[in-house]
C-alpha cells in the first residue's frame, strides 16, 4: 500500500478527467435526456444491486452527502426520491456532465456539487451534519483511503448512516487479472489490479480490501459495521458489451442462476458496508 500512497492526487484526477466512469455507457451525444436515460439503464442492469445497497427511496427529506458522484447517476437518483443532496468528486470534467443532468431533470435546486479532493472534505464543505454519507467504489481510488474515513467522520451526527462500496481483495474479477495480465506472478497482483481494475486501463490507484480489512480500517475511525455483502460477478465478453450487446462469457452461459449468485456473494467484487459512528 506504501508504494500506491505516494502517488500524486494529480494523477488519479488526470486519470478520471481523461474518461469519467460510465461516460461511454450510451452512444447519443452527452448531455441529452436519451444519454442519462441510457446511462442510468445499463449501469443498474448490470449492478442491480445499486439499488438495494443505496435505499434512494429511504432519505426523502433527508441530507445526503455523496463522495465521488462521478456523472451523478446515483445522485440524481437521491434527489428524485426526495433527499436533499451535496455531491463532491475530484474530476472537473464528472462534475460538468452531473451538473447537465440535473439541470436535464430539473433537480438542480435539490442538489449541490462541489470540486475537490475527498481527504480534505474539511476544506471544501460548510460546516453540516448528515443523515447519509454514501460513496460507491471511490474511496478505493485515493492515495490515503484512511483519511477519506476519517474526513466522514466529520459529517455525521449519532443516528448517521454511512454507506461504502470498496472493492474485495479476493474478488473473482482479482483472479481474472492476475491470470490473465499478471500471469500468475502473485508478487504483481496490486500493481495489475490497479492498471485492470476499471474499464479504462491504468488506474493509478486501486486498494482492494478483505473483510477483515475493510472493518478494522472503519473501527479505527469510530465506526461500526453493521452490515457488509459482496455483490458483483461481471459475466459479459467485453468485445460484445462495448457494441452495447450482452453476451456472457461461455463458461457463465451454463451456469444456474443459484451458483452464479452464490459466487456473487463469496466472490464479488463490490464490498458494501453499512456503517454507523459507535457510541
Amino acid at each position: 500500500m506504501d508504494s500506491l500512497s505516494a502517488i500524486p492526487i494529480d494523477r488519479v484526477k488526470e486519470f478520471w478527467n481523461r474518461r469519467p466512469c460510465n461516460v461511454r455507457h450510451s452512444p447519443q451525444p452527452v448531455g441529452t435526456r436519451r444519454y442519462f436515460d441510457e446511462v442510468e439503464a445499463r449501469k443498474y442492469f448490470v449492478e442491480p444491486h445499486i439499488s438495494r445497497f443505496a435505499q434512494f427511496e429511504r432519505w426523502r427529506g433527508k441530507r445526503v452527502l455523496e463522495i465521488g458522484c462521478g456523472l451523478g447517476t446515483d445522485t440524481i437518483k437521491f434527489a428524485q426520491n426526495g433527499a436533499w443532496v451535496t455531491a463532491v468528486d475530484l474530476s472537473e470534467k464528472s462534475l460538468e456532465v452531473a451538473r447537465q443532468r440535473a439541470q436535464v431533470y430539473g433537480l438542480q435546486d435539490r442538489i449541490q456539487f462541489y470540486c475537490g479532493n475527498a481527504e480534505t472534505l474539511d476544506t471544501l464543505l460548510p460546516t453540516a451534519s448528515y443523515d447519509l454519507v454514501y460513496s460507491f467504489g471511490v474511496i478505493h481510488h485515493t492515495p490515503h483511503p484512511e483519511r477519506v474515513i476519517a474526513q466522514i467522520r466529520q459529517f455525521v451526527h449519532p443516528s448517521s448512516t454511512i454507506k461504502i462500496m470498496i472493492y474485495y481483495r479476493w474478488a473473482w474479477k482479482a483472479l481474472e487479472i492476475l491470470l490473465t495480465h499478471g500471469r500468475g506472478k502473485v508478487w504483481r497482483w496490486a500493481a495489475e489490479v490497479a492498471r485492470h481494475s476499471e474499464a479504462q486501463t491504468g488506474c493509478p490507484i486501486t486498494y482492494t480490501y478483505t473483510r477483515r480489512q475493510a472493518r478494522a480500517l472503519l473501527e479505527r475511525h469510530g465506526f461500526q459495521t453493521t452490515e457488509m455483502e459482496l455483490h458483483h460477478i461481471f459475466p459479459y465478453r467485453i468485445p460484445d458489451y462495448t457494441q452495447y450487446r450482452y453476451v456472457k462469457t461461455w463458461y457463465f452461459r451454463p451456469m444456474p442462476p443459484a451458483l452464479f449468485h452464490w459466487l456473487e456473494k463469496h466472490y464479488g467484487w463490490h464490498l458494501c458496508l453499512t456503517v454507523k459512528p459507535q457510541e
